[in-house]
């Protein structure tokens, strides 16, 4: 290692700490996939049951634990918020660019080694999820390390490092088991399987090396499970597998999608990395590099996989795909680095396809400024078919009136970048993604707090305003989990459902938050709730202890 590689790192550590762990607590936790993981690990530390997996002190089927005794660890040191939930995926976000950076310099160059790390880093969807407190990031990161060591598994001399490589697989693997599920092994065991038919069967794999995968596999991606069976918990491992299986088998409630959804999440939302992909050549030439080959063919293979895969699953929700950000921001910089050794530019194709996603992205931060300036009028014109849409706009959020200026500056600026004139393609690549960054950022300090602000605040100073009094606190109508994390539910003394909170004699008041599009038929219903006030399209209600 050189000292410019050891500057390399530091700075990117440096930079990349920076922006990612910054303002890590400036927003609410989002519902429900970030306040569902940050009340399990809250759960846990209230309990003391660092075992079991438990949402509103039920078990939880859906998810294995790694990623919540991340969380867990976080807030025993900086207590239990919205900096110690979102902590972990800062620390992986810098993890992934230290090991990009690596990789790709092992493989091109420095060179190529940085345009990778920029191209994920400064993409949009990539960096809100280093910024975020949902599981993806750190599954997706052990999948690729596992791959990553399959491909110098087959590019190597399986005698030499073979068997390190074989086993180093087999424990990341197992670890993306115990971050989110057996999808990793799927992932990972498809991807494999269509590369040994791409290379027509003739992959070495020695057979003491497989066995080796397969045993630290099992143990490291079965440890969970092999616990949970000697405690005497075989029902929670039936329940978790017999859910995997319903995800790909059925739709979840408000996560469809038509069946392109993945290509345009990933189009717009792994903008630039997306545009940058885009090649006006083959793959098929054979790179003198047989590492570098080789990593272009996985990488090719993993994209479509995952793709493929998750458009298939019923299931449409926006993380399902995140796992393509790795090849498909490797596929990104290796088509600007194959392009500027040939002295060429960007092509015609990817300026024509920059321009109107510029303006998707520079354009949308005005339109939310606008609309917010003038929400009396956008209601007034009967626009929006959504009582609870238009609840939300209602809300008074404060605006500067200067935040269209992030978006329309973006434009200009990355405008000018494209056609400007006699710039070098990867002098032009790295400013067009600090320019990218740069938006992304400001974005993320200037408009996410004012989003939430519409979508989700009254409901959570509610339940904060409620926190520490003797009541029950619960939602009707529709699924949350804020209301568990925010008003700071204690352990129950015993298990109650909904129901009789509404129907039966209670021992201390319960309050209910019902959407404004349903709140009529439960107060209809149930005489005895209390409308206490409506803000934001929430209507919150109160129930009194009954008096006889």
């Amino acid at each position: 290692m050189t000292d410019r590689d050891s500057m390399i790192r530091v700075s990117i550590i440096l930079i990349s700490g920076i922006v990612f762990i910054s303002f890590l607590g400036r927003v609410h936790l989002f519902d429900w996939d970030e306040v569902n993981f940050a009340e399990a690990a809250r759960e846990m530390i209230l309990t003391g049951d660092y075992l079991s997996v438990q949402i509103n002190f039920q078990p939880f089927w859906e998810k294995p634990p790694l990623f919540i005794w991340m969380q867990v660890l976080s807030m025993k040191l900086f207590g239990i918020n919205e900096f110690a939930a979102r902590l972990p995926n800062a620390i992986c976000g810098i993890i992934t660019l230290l090991v990009l950076y690596q990789w790709g310099r092992k493989q091109a160059g420095r060179n190529f080694g940085l345009l990778w790390v920029m191209m994920f880093a400064c993409s949009v969807l990539p960096f809100f999820y280093f910024k975020s407190g949902i599981i993806d990031p750190w599954f997706n990161l052990f999948i690729f390390l596992g791959i990553m060591h399959a491909i110098q598994y087959t590019t190597g001399d399986p005698e030499q490092k073979g068997r390190m490589h074989a086993a180093l697989a087999g424990l990341f693997i197992g670890l993306g088991v115990l971050t989110k599920g057996p999808v990793a092994l799927l992932i990972f065991g498809l991807t494999a399987l269509v590369y040994w038919v791409y290379k027509k069967f003739r992959v070495k794999a020695r057979v003491p090396d497989l066995l080796l995968f397969a045993l630290i596999f099992i143990l490291v991606g079965g440890a969970w499970f092999i616990i949970l069976l000697a405690t005497g918990h075989p029902e929670t491992i039936r329940e978790f597998f017999l859910y995997q299986v319903r995800l790909f088998q059925t739709k979840d409630a408000g996560h469809g999608g038509f069946v392109l959804y993945h290509f345009v999440v990933l189009f717009i939302g792994v903008f630039p990395a997306s545009v940058f992909a885009i090649h006006r050549y083959g793959f098929r030439n054979e790179e003198p590099d047989k590492v570098l080959n080789d990593s272009r063919t996985w990488m090719m293979i993993l994209f479509w996989t995952v793709l493929i895969l998750f458009t298939i699953v019923k299931t449409k929700i926006v993380h399902y795909s995140s796992m393509c950000y790795f090849p498909l921001t490797f596929i990104a910089a290796y088509v600007v680095h194959r392009a500027s050794l040939k002295n060429e530019n960007l092509s015609k194709m990817q300026r024509i396809l920059l321009i109107p996603v510029i303006w998707v992205w520079g354009v949308g931060v005005g339109v939310l400024q606008l609309m917010a300036m003038f929400k009396d009028k956008v209601i007034a014109m009967d626009l929006i078919d959504d009582p609870f849409a238009v609840g939300n706009l209602q809300a008074e959020v404060p605006w500067s009136g200067f935040e269209f200026l992030i978006g329309l500056i973006f434009i200009i600026a990355a405008s000018v970048v494209i056609f400007a004139g006699k710039m070098k393609l990867v002098t032009r690549v790295f400013v067009f993604l600090g320019l990218t960054l740069s938006f992304i950022f400001a974005t993320v300090y200037f408009i996410t707090p004012r989003i939430e602000g519409y979508s989700q605040r009254a409901a959570i100073e509610f339940y904060k305003e409620l926190r520490g009094k003797d009541c029950y606190v619960e939602t009707l109508g529709f699924k949350s989990y804020a209301q568990l994390y925010y008003f700071d539910k204690p352990v129950p003394e015993k298990p109650y459902r909904t129901g009789w909170l509404l129907e039966c004699d209670i021992d201390k008041p319960a309050y209910f938050v019902i959407k404004n599009t349903r709140s009529r038929e439960y107060l209809e219903k149930y005489p005895e709730l209390k409308m206490l006030y409506e803000k934001n399209g929430f209507v919150f209600t109160k129930r009194e202890i009954p008096v006889h």
